[in-house]
């Protein structure tokens, strides 16, 4: 039972940053990976969509991909930069409640980031969020994590919610952009939920505001889907906020694009990077830009899911950071043991906590 909890309980505690206090209760071996790994870690749609001739970030350079095998590196920039993540927590409920070390391992995920986005919230306790953030994610005493959870959303009796949880010391929410698109068509299976953000490491009048969609489209209904999403993402882009738009839009999430890889855990001979036909009419909206281009985001090391999307042309904030993080590779946990947290791995992006006003709308006032 040690040999099965160990790597788990490791992954908590140095992504906690809780190594120093309990380093004494470890058996030695694993004492001894986490020496060698380190601790290191920062604490309804509208028009017509037709399809267009080329895709626009077909001939953009790709970002720089960081395939993380530790702890995320607290990167030294000239200026404060938040990161956005995304993960898909499989079947994010009761059954994982129960089992401590994951939601120390998840909380302890989550604290890596400024916002993340979770999909796959499956639970009938309307207050499953709330006390995941109680009892695990700020029960550090120094964090201050506060989250939006949507409607349960779904044509099944299995049904899922989405949330946005954020670290409140360094991003604030407006609770007037806070919803679940219309889908009169009922053309999603889940539409995005919508927030908006702005960070809090800049002066307001110059800080970097930005709306996120989150999604989790049906693996069964995914091309269509993903069409469905290119007139959802113009639709948020267009929306009318006091008088202004907002240019800086991130659509993230499980997109299941389905994109077969290699990687450490499985070479497959047609494994290949996402190219803009894996995006259907999603490719097609003016500058989008998928953050992860190539590798596994499951944690079988098989298949590119998720992703975060921006307009290359508009979210210039954009530092050119983005990757995910392989938390089975990080503490060198079994495919069993890493499927205990999630078939899914955490896909994020950097961006500058300042606004860049060198192009786009002015961000809307809060």
């Amino acid at each position: 039972m040690l040999q099965r909890l160990a790597p788990l309980a490791l992954l908590a505690v140095l992504l906690g940053g809780g190594w120093s206090m309990i380093s004494g209760l470890l058996p030695p071996e694993v004492r001894r990976v986490a020496n060698t790994l380190g601790a290191s870690v920062r604490g309804g749609f509208s028009g017509a969509v037709q399809q267009q001739s080329q895709p626009a970030y077909y001939a953009q350079p790709a970002p720089q991909q960081v395939a993380l095998q530790g702890p995320v590196p607290n990167f030294q920039t000239p200026t404060p930069t938040v990161r956005i993540a995304s993960f898909n927590i499989q079947t994010f409920g009761d059954a994982k409640a129960q089992k401590q070390y994951v939601m120390n391992a998840i909380a302890s995920m989550v604290r890596m980031f400024d916002v993340i986005a979770i999909q796959e919230i499956r639970t009938q306790d309307d207050y499953f969020i709330d006390n995941f953030l109680r009892y695990y994610v700020n029960a550090d005493g120094r964090s201050r994590y506060a989250a939006s959870v949507s409607r349960r959303l779904g044509r099944t009796t299995s049904t899922e919610r989405y949330a946005f949880l954020y670290n409140t010391q360094t991003i604030e929410a407006n609770p007037q952009i806070d919803f679940v698109m219309n889908d009169p068509e009922d053309r999603l299976h889940r539409p995005p939920h919508v927030m908006m953000f702005r960070t809090r490491l800049a002066p307001p009048d110059q800080a970097f505001t930005f709306v996120l969609m989150n999604i989790h489209t049906d693996p069964d209904e995914a091309p269509q889907e993903l069409d469905a999403l290119y007139g959802a993402f113009q639709a948020v882009q267009r929306m009318d906020i006091g008088g202004a738009t907002e240019d800086d839009v991130i659509l993230l999430g499980d997109l299941n694009t389905n994109v077969p890889v290699s990687s450490a855990y499985r070479q497959d001979p047609a494994g290949r990077d996402l190219i803009p036909s894996d995006l259907h009419l999603l490719a097609n909206v003016p500058g989008i830009y998928p953050l992860v281009r190539s590798g596994p985001t499951n944690t079988r090391g098989s298949r590119l899911h998720d992703n975060l999307l921006i307009s290359r042309v508009a979210t210039t904030e954009f530092t050119g950071t983005a990757g995910v993080y392989d938390y089975r590779r990080a503490i060198g946990l079994t495919e069993e043991q890493a499927l205990e947290v999630s078939d899914h791995l955490p896909v994020w992006g950097e961006f500058s906590a300042y606004e860049s006003h060198t192009i786009g709308t002015v961000a809307a006032r809060r």
